[in-house]
């Protein structure tokens, strides 16, 4: 099973129904989306800035943006099936399908590592991941990356969130960060052929 994030800022570009049709095309029993909060979880940001409420509900918030992004995806790619727990997703996967998460399991009732700002969609991605037992992460960004970059690199830049260079410490998995360009390179990995990515 493989873990692909698509970030949210992908939701409103003009490139996103041909990953969508890639992964539902060559995903099927194999692949897990998940969607990142992009806009939504923006306004989420500003509307804590404005009203100062704690990170908990932000969290929860948050996890809705992306819930909204994952009803996008499917709406405009049905083939992409949604699946709210890990028994829907093996249920999806199963069938030879492209399982597409709904994160409502991560909503708290209290505060835990999760629940603040430096955690954000690409670190939720990668707990999945190894929740799942996944084979491979692959992260797709809309910002350029450089090849030689490293997690801990990327943690810095904010290309990737600060906990995740941390948290992908030790994953039994390899982890590929992909610019929304490189569609070749992610349908080459799902053929199955050799490629060195930078990360």
């Amino acid at each position: 099973m493989w873990i692909v994030k698509l970030g949210g800022s992908l939701c409103a570009d003009p490139v996103l129904p041909q990953w969508l049709d890639l992964l539902a095309q060559l995903g099927g029993g194999r692949v897990t989306l998940v969607g990142g909060g992009g806009s939504f979880a923006d306004e989420v940001r500003r509307l804590q800035s404005h009203w100062k409420f704690n990170d908990l509900a932000a969290h929860n918030m948050a996890v809705l943006a992306m819930a909204q992004t994952a009803y996008q995806l499917n709406a405009m790619n049905p083939a992409l099936q949604l699946a709210s727990s890990r028994s829907d997703i093996r249920r999806v996967l199963h069938k030879g399908q492209t399982a597409l998460w709904l994160p409502f399991e991560l909503q708290r009732e209290q505060p835990d590592a999760q629940t603040n700002w430096e955690v954000t969609s690409d670190s939720l991605a990668l707990d999945l991941a190894r929740r799942l037992n996944a084979e491979r992460l692959v992260v797709i960004k809309s910002c350029r990356i450089e090849p030689k970059a490293t997690l801990a690199q990327l943690s810095e830049e904010g290309i990737v969130d600060k906990r995740f260079a941390s948290l992908a410490e030790g994953a039994a998995f390899p982890i590929e960060i992909l610019h929304k360009d490189e569609l070749d390179a992610m349908r080459a990995l799902l053929f199955g052929e050799i490629r060195v990515l930078g990360v």
